[in-house]
Order: C-alpha cells, then structure tokens, then sequence
C-alpha cells in the first residue's frame, strides 16, 4: 500500500472556522488520515499523510470548498504524524499581528511579488543586489539555506515583528529582498509585514522552498538539507553523496558534519531542537546549553 504526504494552504475569508473544522476532522477521520491542521477566520493551512487513495480523496473533497487550492505531494505517510490534529487559531502562522493581515478572495493583500523558481535563478543574475531573506526559525536554517542568505535570529514566528522593527535590516530596504521559507506559507504573511515597515521590493517564492527544490535539486542558488516538521526531520532535493550537495550542518557535541535533528532529553525543562551526530546522541542525549 502507497502512501503519501499532502501540503496546502489557502488564503481567503473564512465566515465560520469551526464548522470548517468539524467537517476536516471528520474527513481525515474517515480516509484514515493523520497530520495537523489549522484554520482561522483567513484560511487554512495543512500537513496530513497517509494511503495513496485516500489522499486523492481528500484533495477532491477539500477543493470542493477551497476552490483553486494547491496541494503539494511528497514522499513519507501516516506514520510521519503521531496523531490527526485540527484547530481553530486566530492565524493560520502565528505572527502574533492577526489585526494586521488582510486577505480577500484572491489571497493576501499587499503581500510580495510571486516568483517562480526559475524567475528567482533569472533575478539573480541580473541584480548584483539580490537579499535572500530567510522566513523560517533560525534552527532550520542551520542544515540548509539559499546562497549567502540573511538568516534572523527567531526562535518561533512570534518574534520576527521585534526583529524587523529592531533596525537591524534596515539596510535592505532599498533592494530586492526574496523572502522565503519551507511551502511558501510564512512569506505570504511575512512578506506583506516587510512592506508594511518600509523595505519597498519584495520577493517570495511559489512553493517555497520544497517548488524551488523540486525544480533545480543540488544545482540551484539552495544550499544544503530541507528541515520538515515530522518524523522525518529533514529531507533533500537530490543524492546527499552528489559533489553538488553542500553539507551545512554540524553536531554541537564534536562537529562532525551532520542534518539530523533531535530534542534535547532535558524535557519538559527544555524544549531545544539541536544538531547531532548519532555517536554524541547516544552518549550526551542533550543540548549545548543542558549538557553536563
């Protein structure tokens, strides 16, 4: 039996989020299906894994209501997701600002310009200007990133409002900044709040990372492995033993080069995702800040 992993989100008004809700947890319990699903009163934002049929179902009976909604496949399945999860949240990517954004029909308003990944490669190659700027949290950028990407220091994305506002990025305002992150989700909103604070050309990508990844594999402007949020931890775009692989991570214990991630065995008292080679992990199951 085949199965698959689904990606998708969709911007656009929502008049009753929790009969969207009933309705989505009832669909996925019926097909068989796990993964974690959010809805606000913007849209809608999914992950949800399992057998290859009840996928294609799924995405025929969601685009019922969610017209021209896009889903992404990839490799994994049920057993990526420990559980089916579906709730209601105030935003869909919790930036903390839900009073700020504003969708209509076709998506986000005032938002970047969409780029394909082909275009982002041709932007490149004629601005000597180009900014990529990373959407993600600082930990995911550690085991991959575009070329020479700024890359800011959050934890969650609760705290990129403080950041954009602290100045430090002021001197990017007046160039082309490419704002990106892992299916494109966090750059519709990031992007629109860039704008709103002043930086006058921005970028993000369609699909993010994972299109731009499917389109140019180890031969394109990303460098390294795709951090995910399931079992799988990471995954890449083409042989991790291709001479065009750049290795980008490295084991906080010994520094040997490494894209897997763990949490820290200090839990509940730490909640740290670090680097590690299978060796440190097996002898010093924590991270740089719990070890002892």
């Amino acid at each position: 039996m085949q199965e698959k992993i689904l990606l998708y989100y969709q911007f656009r008004p929502i008049a009753d989020p929790e009969a969207v809700r009933l309705w989505q947890r009832d669909l996925c319990e019926g097909l068989g299906l796990h993964g974690r699903i959010i809805i606000s009163p913007d849209g809608i934002n999914g992950t949800v894994g399992g057998d290859m049929d009840a996928c294609k179902t799924y995405v025929r009976k969601t685009k019922e209501y969610f017209r021209g909604i896009e889903f992404k496949w990839s490799e994994g399945g049920k057993a990526d997701f420990p559980k089916l999860s579906v709730k209601v949240r105030d935003e869909i990517v919790t930036f903390g600002v839900p009073e700020e954004l504003r969708v209509d029909g076709s998506g986000v308003v005032g938002g970047g310009r969409h780029l394909k990944p082909e275009e982002v490669n041709e932007l490149v190659e004629k601005r000597d200007d180009v900014v990529f700027f990373d959407g993600r949290n600082a930990y995911e950028a550690e085991i991959g990133k575009f070329k020479n990407a700024v890359v800011p220091d959050v934890n969650t994305t609760h705290d990129f409002i403080a950041e954009l506002e602290s100045g430090k990025y002021d001197w990017m305002k007046d160039k082309p900044v490419v704002s990106y992150c892992t299916g494109g989700i966090r750059c519709e909103i990031l992007s629109s709040l860039m704008i709103n604070r002043g930086f006058e050309e921005v970028y993000q990508i369609d699909g993010g990372i994972v299109r731009y990844g499917e389109k140019f594999g180890n031969q394109g402007l990303w460098e390294g492995s795709l951090y995910v949020f399931d079992k799988r931890m990471h995954t890449e775009f083409g042989p991790e033993d291709d001479p065009d692989f750049v290795q980008l991570g490295h084991c906080v214990h010994c520094g040997e080069a490494t894209n897997q991630h763990y949490n820290c065995a200090n839990e509940p008292d730490c909640r740290r995702q670090y680097l590690s080679c299978p060796d440190c992990r097996e002898k010093q199951p924590y991270c740089s800040a719990c070890s002892y």
